[in-house]
C-alpha cells in the first residue's frame, strides 16, 4: 500500500453568522454596484429578519470597514505582498472586512481569522481560503496604530495627516485649504466618529416637543430637530411620516432659506431626491400658505421624495386652499416650468459628499478628486436654472454637502460674474443664533463645531428685494 500523503478532506462547512453575512453582503452591493451602505443593509435587515443584536453588530462591521476601507486596502496589500487587484474582488471584501474585526472591534483574533476563511468558502469557494488565513494571521502581526505608523513612515503634512485619519489624500488637501492644519484635523476626528440619527420634526404636522416625550432630545441649532440614539422607527411619528431623517445642517439652510425676504409664490426644490429637505420645505412654505414643487430627475427617486412627503398629502391651510407638495421628475437643467415662477428655490446639488462622511461612511473612497471635472459643470448649470426658475425679488439657496471651494464658492462666483441680476447675500445673517458658522458671506457648518455634516449654503438674489419684507 502506498505510504504517500493521505487526500486532503473537505472542510466541514460551518454556520454563516448571519450578522457577519449580511455585512460581506451589503459591501459586495456597495463596492461592485455602487450602492449605498444605509439603504442597502436596511433591506438586508428587514429581508432576513435579523435580531437587534445581529442588525447592530452588521452595521458595526459595514460601516467600520467602509469608514477605513483606503487604510485597510494599504495594510492588506502589505501582507498579502501584492497588489488587491490581483485577487478576485469578493476575496478582497472578505479581507476586509476580517481586517476592520482585528483591528477595531473586540472579537477575538481567532474568531475574526477563523469566521473570515468560513466566509470565504461558502461566498467564494474553498480555493480562496488559504490566502485568506495567510493574509489575516500577516495582519494580525499589529495593532492598528502600528501598521497607520509604518503607513506613515516617511511621510509628512497633509499626506501624513491623511493617512493617520484614514481619508483620502485630496479630501485632506481640501479640508486644509478652508481650515488650515489643525482644523483640518479636527474635522477628520470628527468624521471618525459615528453620529447619532438627527431627526425633523415636519412643521404642521409633529412639534419637537412630541419627539423628546417619546425619548429624543433636542438638537443643537435647528428648532425642528431632535437627536435619537436607537432605531427612529420606534417614534410614532417618523411610522407616520410626520417626522423623517434629516441632518440638522440640511435643516439650517432649509431655515435660512425662510428667512430671507422674498415675495409671494411657490417654492422649488430643484434636486430633491430622497426628500428630507423638500418634506422641511413643504412645512415651512405651508406656514406662508405656499405650495412646494419638488422636482427630481430620476423618477425612482422621485418616488422616494413622494414617499417622504406623504404626510403633506391633501394638506390644506386653514381657509381651505390646497397646500399638498407637488413631485414632478424633471431634470433641473431643462426645467419643466417657465422661468420666473417661484419665491424661493433651494438647488441641493450633487456633489462629491465629502461633507457627509461622518453619516455616510461608504461615500469616503467612492469618488476621486477628478469628479470635480464633471460635477463643477452640472453646479454651475444648475445654479443658473435655479435662478432662471426664482421671479423678481425672489431668493435661490446654493447647497452643497461639501466644503470643497470647487463646488462652493468657485461656483457661485463662476455664476455671478456671467450674470447681470444676482447679488449674493450674507447667507450667515440667516441663522444668528448658530456659532462660527461664516465663511465669507456664506455659510459653512462643520461636523467638529456644529455636529452636523459640512454644508456649504449661499444665498442669491435675483433682481431687487421685494417692498416689504416677509418675516
Amino acid at each position: 500500500m502506498s505510504r504517500g500523503r493521505r487526500p486532503s478532506r473537505p472542510r466541514r462547512a460551518r454556520g454563516i453568522d448571519p450578522a457577519r453575512r449580511a455585512a460581506y453582503d451589503a459591501l459586495r452591493a456597495v463596492n461592485a454596484a455602487d450602492g449605498y451602505a444605509n439603504l442597502v443593509l436596511g433591506d438586508l435587515v428587514t429581508r432576513r429578519r435579523l435580531d437587534e443584536r445581529d442588525a447592530g453588530f452588521a452595521t458595526e462591521l459595514l460601516n467600520g470597514t467602509c469608514r477605513l476601507r483606503g487604510t485597510y486596502d494599504a495594510i492588506l496589500e502589505r501582507a498579502a505582498g501584492r497588489p488587491l487587484a490581483s485577487l478576485q474582488p469578493a476575496v478582497v471584501d472578505v479581507l476586509r472586512l476580517g481586517t476592520h474585526q482585528l483591528l477595531s472591534t473586540r472579537v477575538p483574533a481567532h474568531a475574526a481569522v477563523t469566521s473570515s476563511v468560513d466566509l470565504v468558502a461558502a461566498a467564494v469557494g474553498e480555493r480562496a481560503t488559504g490566502v485568506v488565513n495567510a493574509v489575516l494571521r500577516r495582519v494580525v502581526a499589529h495593532d492598528l496604530a502600528a501598521w497607520v505608523d509604518l503607513l506613515a513612515e516617511g511621510l509628512d503634512g497633509v499626506e501624513e495627516q491623511a493617512i493617520r485619519h484614514h481619508h483620502p489624500i485630496w479630501v485632506a488637501q481640501a479640508f486644509t485649504e478652508v481650515l488650515g492644519s489643525v482644523g483640518a484635523r479636527q474635522v477628520m476626528e470628527a468624521n471618525n466618529q459615528p453620529p447619532d440619527t438627527t431627526l425633523a420634526a415636519r412643521p404642521g404636522l409633529a412639534s419637537l416637543a412630541e419627539l423628546v416625550a417619546e425619548g429624543a432630545r433636542p438638537g443643537a441649532w435647528s428648532p425642528y430637530a431632535a437627536v435619537i440614539s436607537g432605531n427612529p422607527a420606534q417614534l410614532s411619528a417618523v411610522r407616520e411620516g410626520r417626522a423623517g431623517v434629516q441632518d440638522e445642517g440640511s435643516q439650517l439652510v432649509a431655515v435660512a432659506l425662510s428667512r430671507v425676504a422674498a415675495p409671494d409664490g411657490p417654492w422649488l426644490d430643484l434636486c430633491a431626491g430622497p426628500g428630507g429637505k423638500a418634506a422641511l420645505l413643504t412645512g415651512l412654505a405651508a406656514e406662508r400658505a405656499e405650495r412646494l414643487v419638488a422636482a427630481e430627475r430620476q423618477p425612482h427617486r422621485a418616488r422616494l421624495v413622494a414617499q417622504a412627503l406623504r404626510g403633506y398629502a391633501g394638506y390644506r391651510s386653514l381657509d381651505g386652499a390646497d397646500l399638498s407638495p407637488l413631485v414632478v421628475a424633471a431634470d433641473g437643467t431643462r426645467p419643466a416650468w417657465r422661468p420666473g415662477t417661484f419665491a424661493r428655490v433651494v438647488a441641493d446639488v450633487p456633489c462629491t459628499g465629502i461633507g457627509a462622511l461622518r453619516r455616510r461612511p461608504d461615500a469616503r473612497w467612492r469618488r476621486q478628486e477628478s469628479d470635480l471635472e464633471q460635477l463643477v459643470p452640472l453646479q454651475e448649470a444648475l445654479l443658473g436654472s435655479a435662478l432662471d426658475a426664482a421671479r423678481p425679488g425672489g431668493v435661490v439657496a446654493y447647497v452643497t454637502c461639501s466644503p470643497h471651494p470647487a463646488e462652493t464658492e468657485q461656483v457661485v462666483r463662476a455664476v455671478q460674474q456671467r450674470r447681470a441680476d444676482v447679488t449674493v447675500l450674507d447667507a450667515w445673517s440667516y441663522l444668528g443664533e448658530v456659532d462660527d458658522l461664516a465663511r465669507g458671506p456664506f455659510i459653512q457648518l462643520w461636523p467638529h463645531r456644529h455636529r452636523t455634516d459640512a454644508m456649504f449654503c449661499a444665498l442669491l438674489r435675483r433682481g431687487t428685494p421685494p417692498a416689504a419684507p416677509l418675516e
